[in-house]
């Protein structure tokens, strides 16, 4: 599991835990049933308060990301292949309204959009 945590980011860092672990499950790179590490071993890596990792944690496992097993560990949750596929799908519809955004913002047409999408679509 991958990490960074940007201390000149607005962003409180237990929400970049959070975030950076979602991501990570929603593009497959965190497996159902994986072990992640402990609150405090994760803690200790990122040389941040125990505390700050477990609302990363709590808030995950709120959201169905995450299962803490007592005595066990926490891992990350089975997901239904199709609650998986719909949150990838949200996840490429954020990123795609983000781009709408930038390209309205210079003045980019449709069709000029359209046709960087297909070109990076195609890239391998």
């Amino acid at each position: 599991m991958n990490i960074v945590i940007y201390n000149s980011s607005e962003e409180p860092i237990y929400e970049q835990i959070a975030k950076q672990i979602k991501n990570q499950i929603m593009r497959g790179e965190l497996k159902g049933g994986e072990l992640l590490p402990s609150i405090r071993v994760l803690a200790k890596e990122l040389q941040i308060s125990v505390i700050t990792t477990k609302r990363a944690y709590d808030e995950l496992e709120q959201e169905g990301y995450l299962e803490t097993v007592p005595g066990k560990g926490t891992f990350v949750a089975v997901q239904n292949k199709h609650m998986l596929r719909e949150m990838r799908y949200k996840m490429v519809e954020e990123k795609l309204a983000e781009a709408v955004d930038a390209a309205k913002s210079i003045g980019l047409e449709q069709d000029e959009l359209l046709n960087m999408l297909k070109i990076l679509y195609e890239e391998e």
